[in-house]
């Protein structure tokens, strides 16, 4: 199967869940901004969790199918439509061949993720199909996707590889271009993907270094995030955090959502085409079940910040993965009762 983009939107990049285990050797893992939305996306389609998909920003693509498709749209809404109508999120979607799903303008969060039946084909390097556009490696040329690109999807060989192929000959007779199956995620399962949220983290390595104020300026003052923000990090402005004595550091690991403090100031959070070491103190580590609010959040959007302990921090991230499961285990069920 064949994807053509008419349009690219603003920033639109093949993805996965990143390019584990070359830290060392100084290569960013990068990998999806929101894990959370990409990975749901995946299961809908009876794909692996870590199956490339495509990473929409702010305003989204035009993009052509050649052939009948399974697929789903998950994370920030950015107002989908084919042939002027709404294209439901969160749930398995069945396009017809000739029809073109458009994406304009976000209407909450930031990024969303298509994934199509069978996993988007592009050549790993390194283990990963994600682009990392600062070294023009992984995903679609090592660049964002651009006008005429096509993008090429994996026969579906999971699950749904029998059921899959029957709803598309099921429906290959209708008349309207898309169809939505009618089970979806629960919206008890999504994200709270606002433009002013809560994020939760944890004391960084050199928390007790920063002066008193500082750090209750960090846990109690507003932050909104600086245009000149990427995938790399976010810059925050609002109250300037101060050391309470020079600070020489020699470079240490720093993960995604790591909060580091440059001599500015301001504070800055590590997102997924973060550098695999950094040489400013970290005051905090935003805590791995928040990276997704993080993810969605654009310039301009807000956020405070909340300290909980590893041990609370630790319980969230397995709530979280427990809830992943038990939705796997649901959508797995749906596909094999085929309804």
């Amino acid at each position: 199967m064949t994807l053509k983009i008419l349009k690219p939107g603003m920033l639109t990049t093949i993805q996965d869940l990143g390019r584990v285990g070359y830290q060392k050797y100084g290569v960013v893992a990068g990998g999806v901004m929101d894990s959370y939305a990409a990975r749901i996306a995946n299961l809908l389609v009876g794909n692996e969790e870590d199956a490339a998909v495509m990473e929409m920003s702010m305003i989204g693509p035009s993009i052509e199918f050649q052939e009948d498709s399974l697929i789903s749209i998950c994370g920030g809404d950015l107002s989908a439509i084919i042939d002027g109508e709404r294209v439901p999120m969160w749930r398995p979607i069945i396009i017809k061949a000739g029809s073109c799903l458009q994406f304009s303008n976000v209407k909450s969060g930031c990024r969303a993720y298509l994934s199509a039946a069978g996993g988007i084909s592009v050549p790993e390097v390194m283990g990963s199909s994600s682009t990392y556009l600062r070294a023009a490696i992984g995903g679609y040329e090592g660049r964002a996707l651009k006008q005429g690109d096509l993008i090429s999807v994996h026969q579906s060989d999971y699950i749904g590889n029998t059921k899959i192929q029957s709803f598309l000959q099921l429906y290959s007779t209708s008349l309207k271009s898309f169809i939505p199956l009618p089970w979806f995620v629960s919206e008890y399962s999504l994200p709270a993907y606002q433009s002013q949220v809560m994020i939760r983290v944890m004391k960084g390595r050199e928390f007790e270094l920063f002066q008193d104020e500082s750090i209750t300026s960090l846990l109690s003052e507003t932050f909104t995030i600086h245009p000149q923000s990427d995938r790399m990090a976010y810059r925050l402005n609002g109250a300037q955090i101060q050391l309470k004595t020079n600070l020489n550091m020699i470079s240490e690991a720093v993960t995604m959502g790591t909060i580091q403090v440059p001599p500015d100031g301001f504070p800055r959070i590590l997102l997924a085409d973060r550098q695999t070491t950094g040489g400013y103190p970290r005051i905090a580590q935003v805590a791995s079940v928040d990276l997704p609010l993080i993810a969605q959040l654009k310039p301009g959007d807000s956020l405070m910040f909340q300290e909980v302990t590893l041990e609370e921090a630790e319980f969230l991230y397995l709530q979280q993965e427990k809830d992943i499961h038990i939705l796997k285990l649901m959508i797995s069920e749906r596909w094999r009762r085929g309804d």
